[in-house]
């Protein structure tokens, strides 16, 4: 007796009133803790409920359960999970729904899924539980498989059910089947089962159902808008996407984070900066947002306005995540500006996040186009040792061009014929470059018929190995180049560039004259060139493909798309703006050199952004180097 009161002296005053209040006092306790949140005093006290045989309500149980989520309580939960199991007391369906929640809240598949097995009832907030936790988990076959089970048991899904078992879908026949299912059931106009299905077509890349989805009846919900939208800018659609974007704000709909991060993405895809910094204005009226300033970092970069990025970067934006630092370092290196990108590396290296796969193809491709050799080699080969990755596809596709750009074309094949990976078609076409450059005539045919093995309708190799053999006077081997393309229906893809002014978009081909402007923009070409010529300008006819009309070399450089949009900026644009074009295709060198001697003589800047990377020029020279 004297031992039990010195072991109560030491125990807290709350817990001595245990011993002597009666069982309702101690449950009120217990639900005075769990509702204020006090996680250890709410254990304690349902330890001494436990020795007592006595339980609260499912409700109690539910609050202190969320408290053990908030405080990443898993011990604490599993104890709550064997409290109200002990004794034979048999909870309700609702508090074990709650328990099986939590353990997949805390990624503990495992112990939901052995929880689930042993429920004597089961509903269908239970049957949607374990749903939802595969499809999260990108478990999509038990995803589809829990759905079949729980209509075999008679348990009728609901639109979260639905919801959750469609983006789980990964094929478009099963996608198919779930739609004419819940079409069935009168389900296909519930938000969050449309917006579902939505995203799962635009997943699948099939855009059109996804459109169907959304215009089969009025839209109501901003969520739908945002799924549309969304799905559009990520499957490359940026002129749609923005066309439903202002249709969404006439129907009234004021657009929130999600939808903006989904317009500044269609932005990016047309390199649409003027609109962008439209967007951004609305940005602003936002407390801080990680996932929607990393795409107007993100749009900033790509649409070549670094000095708008690195402001973003250095002021807007209070927390960077590892997607932060590896846009802006990738940013800094497609621009131009590869030391910087490599300094900003070392910096992240410091005081940022661990680099990941993304960060180090963005340091590798900024030593391929700055010429850094030695610097590559070093992160290429130490990638694995420093940052725990593995090299991939694209990080040997930046270190062999590396090599292709520096003439170690022997090492680059060397390297293609070592990598892990089976090398596919763009990683031949980066040794194809190369050889053009430096002219290794016998590699290049080597080269174009691996990717043609790879790519039987690739134009672009089929066009470079005809000139290939034309330049060294081989011309069964051309005509033998010709009829391949003829019988494969393959043809040269025109050349394409895009400028916006004043608000819209004009789109120049090469031998289309349907501009409004075109005569004008020709005669302005041909005063340009006149100018040009007068200050040591040759058109280089290197740089001609030699397509199946035969065009006439210096007529067709003369009308390469890009000469086109850059006098019409001329023409349209005041001098203190920036002419910004975006093109279709790789510039091309006598292109490349028309640009910088036009920023000299005409004292402008021009940005030109084509597939692979940005050039700025300015006072007749490119950010590029002219090492492209």
């Amino acid at each position: 007796m004297r031992r039990a009161t010195s072991m109560l002296k030491l125990a807290p005053p709350w817990l001595v009133r245990f011993s002597s209040v009666s069982a309702s006092s101690l449950v009120d306790e217990f639900t005075k803790f769990c509702y204020q949140r006090d996680l250890p005093r709410a254990m304690k006290a349902m330890e001494a409920m436990q020795r007592n045989r006595l339980w609260a309500d499912a409700i109690t149980y539910s609050e202190l359960i969320k408290c053990c989520l908030v405080r990443g309580g898993v011990e604490q939960g599993r104890l709550v999970h064997e409290h109200v199991f002990s004794n034979g007391y048999e909870p309700k369906t609702f508090l074990i729904n709650t328990l099986l929640n939590m353990y997949v809240k805390f990624g503990l598949l495992d112990e939901a899924q052995k929880l689930f097995d042993e429920m004597p009832d089961r509903n269908v907030v239970s049957w949607t539980t374990m749903i939802s936790a595969y499809s999260n988990s990108s478990l999509n076959h038990m995803a589809l498989e829990f759905l079949i089970l729980m209509l075999r048991e008679g348990v009728r899904p609901n639109m979260f059910t639905y919801s959750s078992v469609l983006r789980a879908c990964n094929g478009l026949l099963n996608l198919r089947q779930l739609h004419a299912s819940l079409t069935k059931v009168g389900l296909e106009s519930d938000v969050f089962v449309r917006s579902a299905l939505i995203d799962t077509y635009s997943k699948l890349g099939e855009q059109q159902d996804a459109l169907n989805v959304f215009n089969e009846m009025v839209t109501g919900d901003l969520v739908v808008w945002n799924s549309i939208i969304g799905g559009l800018a990520q499957n490359s659609d940026g002129d749609e996407a923005l066309h439903l974007y202002k249709r969404m704000k006439r129907a009234g709909f004021a657009a929130d984070q999600s939808t903006l991060t989904s317009v500044l993405r269609a932005c990016t895809g047309l390199a649409l900066l003027e609109l962008g910094r439209q967007v951004h204005v609305h940005v602003l009226k936002f407390d801080q947002d990680l996932i929607l300033n990393n795409a107007l970092l993100d749009m900033y970069c790509k649409c070549g306005s670094l000095e708008d990025a690195n402001l973003v970067f250095t002021r807007t934006m209070a927390d960077k995540d590892v997607i932060s630092w590896s846009t802006m370092i990738a940013g800094l290196a497609q621009n131009g500006f590869s030391t910087d990108a490599l300094k900003l590396f070392e910096a992240m290296k410091l005081r940022g996040p661990k680099p990941n796969y993304i960060t180090v193809l963005g340091v590798l491709f900024a030593c391929s186009h700055a010429g850094l050799v030695k610097d590559g080699w070093y992160y290429f080969q130490s990638m694995k040792e420093l940052f725990g990755i593995d090299p991939g596809r694209e990080h040997y596709g930046c270190i062999i061009d590396l090599l292709g750009r520096a003439g170690k074309l022997d090492e680059a094949v060397k390297l293609i014929h070592e990598m892990k990976h089976e090398p596919d078609a763009v990683t031949w076409r980066i040794l194809l470059g190369a050889c053009r450059v430096h002219k290794n005539v016998d590699l290049a045919i080597y080269a174009a018929k691996e990717i043609l093995k790879l790519d039987p309708t690739d134009a672009g190799t089929y066009i470079l190995l005809s000139n290939i053999y034309a330049n060294t006077q081989k011309w069964e081997d051309v005509a033998e180049v010709r009829r391949s393309m003829r019988a494969r229906g393959v043809k040269k893809e025109p050349g394409c560039s895009w400028i916006e002014v004043s608000k819209q978009v004009h789109a120049f081909i090469l031998g289309d004259n349907s501009h409004p402007r075109i005569e004008d923009i020709k005669r302005e070409i041909s005063r340009v060139i006149q100018r040009l010529v007068s200050v040591g300008y040759v058109p280089d006819t290197n740089f001609v493909l030699q397509d199946l009309e035969g065009e006439q070399m210096e007529d067709s450089l003369q009308y390469h798309s890009e000469k086109l949009a850059i006098v019409f900026g001329l023409m349209s644009l005041p001098k203190e703006k920036t002419i910004r074009i975006r093109k279709n295709l790789r510039i091309c060198g006598d292109c490349h050199l028309f640009a910088k001697l036009v920023a000299q003589l005409e004292n402008r800047v021009i940005v030109i952004r084509d597939p692979i990377r940005y050039h700025h020029f300015q006072e007749g020279v490119c950010s590029c180097g002219d090492y492209w």
